[in-house]
């Protein structure tokens, strides 16, 4: 039998600006959820096929698979009262999570116009980034509509900070107030995270007083503006751990899909954040 793996008590969730950010390691591996209560990130789809469920240790929070969906689908194909019902069976067999992710609608240039990027094909979804942020927003409301019960939080899209600056009028015109959110997620800033114009997106949706959820942040996004967010989630480990030997007494070929080198590499992050942002992701709980 596995033993859970002994380490501090999690972050509290909050925005920076209280004193906290939560970082959570995204993963694919379900089991992990009683091995670690250090926060998690998991796809709402690792949970489709599950016979024998894990209850959380610690918090952890749900992503819709939005990226993949469109990347290869171009559209997406749940429908919101099937990922409603998801969302329900995972609070009912794993325990309350910190918020679950919309089904909203990436605006980078490889989802919307499709192509080779790099080595992944993307099929593209060939509408307008305004079509995107229109239907990210109704997605929002449309699972709110279904399921108020449930923690759902709503994401900004957009390709500039005008662009974000036209989603929030969105919102605030469906009547939603974006700064009475408990987090707010900050979508397509993923390959932009660690530059300039990356963070004037966060800075300036920032100075919204938003509590922001920053997707897919690596180490350089995070001594930018980890400061500026009030958490953000990273599967960069896996890749790192890819290019590496496995850690010392494994018998694997990598650690790409290991635990131990994943909070091994998370405390690396944390240490390599600039000491005046460090203290505001200490594992410790607030008083």
């Amino acid at each position: 039998m596995t033993q859970p793996i002994g380490i501090p008590r999690a972050l509290p969730t909050g925005a920076s600006a209280t004193g906290g950010m939560r970082f959570y390691l995204t993963t694919h591996k379900r089991h992990w959820l009683r091995l670690t209560d250090l926060p998690l990130f998991l796809k709402s789809e690792h949970f489709e096929r599950a016979v024998k469920w894990d209850e959380a240790r610690g918090p952890y929070a749900v992503d819709s698979g939005g990226f993949m969906e469109l990347k290869d689908k171009g559209t997406w194909t749940r429908p919101a009262r099937t990922y409603v019902n998801d969302l329900r069976r995972i609070w009912e067999h794993v325990g309350p999570y910190d918020w679950a992710a919309p089904q909203d609608w990436m605006c980078e240039d490889a989802i919307i116009n499709g192509g080779w990027f790099g080595r992944q094909y993307f099929v593209g979804t060939h509408l307008s980034v305004e079509e995107h942020q229109r239907r990210t927003v109704n997605n929002f409301l449309e699972l709110r509509s279904l399921a108020p019960d449930l923690r759902i939080a709503p994401v900004v899209q957009g390709d500039s900070i005008p662009a974000y600056e036209h989603c929030l009028d969105l919102y605030d015109k469906a009547g939603v107030d974006l700064r009475a959110e408990p987090v707010v997620g900050l979508g397509s800033v993923c390959r932009l995270q660690s530059s300039r114009q990356g963070a004037a997106i966060v800075t300036a949706m920032a100075a919204h007083g938003l509590r922001l959820h920053g997707f897919g942040f690596k180490t350089l996004g995070l001594q930018r503006v980890g400061h500026l967010l009030a958490s953000a989630d990273s599967a960069a480990w896996s890749s790192h751990a890819r290019r590496r030997p496995p850690l010392p007494g494994h018998t694997h070929k990598n650690c790409a899909n290991c635990i131990d080198y994943a909070l091994l590499w998370r405390q690396r992050v944390i240490d390599a954040i600039p000491t005046h942002h460090q203290m505001l992701l200490t594992d410790r709980s607030a008083a």
